[in-house]
């Protein structure tokens, strides 16, 4: 059926969005980098990638450091480094928690649509209080194409059941919000580094917190979804 009697279906981000995982991504390509003769990662070099799904991201590391290692084995490495260190427990932006505690009850369709692996989304979600409440989670490999596609929350929005016109995003990378667009979705951009705020892929954003998590009002936002 399409549309929902319980208002729009909300489809969260995971990485940088609910939880602050960016650190352990950081931390996971650092550790694989040094193993394969590649050191000195620096959280800068990461930040170039944040919001681009892994496998994406190492093509183009492999690329630009001339790595011979197939892609496939850099991702299952990067994968057990970061499971390791995901498992280890990751901070859930406490708004963020507010505001799927509020419209879990509401009945609000709620999903998880990420550029992670399933393997990790489950691992980081399954550390958390919101494993229950976020059930349907859907993953970029799942998909032909990744963020700033709109592969990922297309194919979230028809397991949902839902019409694309009916979905409001929350995502904190401009690929992300650029893929909502493209998706036909409304977009609450929260933008993981506030000095992104004023990337034009951010200007289509519905509802915009430049500064970030640190401005983000789950209040505001639950009311204006609902409104």
């Amino acid at each position: 059926m399409i549309g929902s009697p319980a208002g729009p279906a909300v489809v969260f981000d995971l990485d940088g969005t609910l939880v602050d995982s960016e650190p352990h991504y950081y931390e996971a390509g650092r550790r694989l980098l040094a193993a394969h003769g590649v050191p000195g990662f620096t959280w800068e070099d990461h930040a170039r990638f944040i919001g681009i799904g892994t496998r994406e991201t190492l093509e183009a590391l492999r690329r630009e450091h001339g790595l011979t290692t197939p892609v496939d084995q850099l991702l299952a490495e990067k994968n057990r480094l970061y499971l390791d260190l995901a498992r280890t427990g990751t901070e859930v932006f406490p708004e963020m928690r507010k505001l799927v505690e509020r419209l879990h009850p509401a009945g609000h369709p709620l999903a998880v649509a990420s550029g992670s692996s399933r393997t990790a989304i489950d691992a980081v979600l399954g550390a958390t209080t919101l494993d229950a409440l976020l059930p349907l989670r859907v993953s970029a490999e799942e998909v032909a194409h990744g963020k700033p596609e709109p592969d990922v929350f297309l194919e979230t929005a028809r397991r949902l059941g839902v019409a694309p016109a009916d979905c409001v995003v929350i995502e904190d990378t401009p690929p992300g919000a650029e893929a909502a667009r493209r998706a036909g979705m409304r977009c609450v951009a929260v933008p993981y580094a506030p000095a992104q705020a004023t990337d034009p892929a951010f200007a289509g954003a519905d509802l915009l917190f430049p500064a970030g998590q640190r401005e983000f009002d789950a209040q505001k936002v639950f009311d204006w979804i609902v409104g």
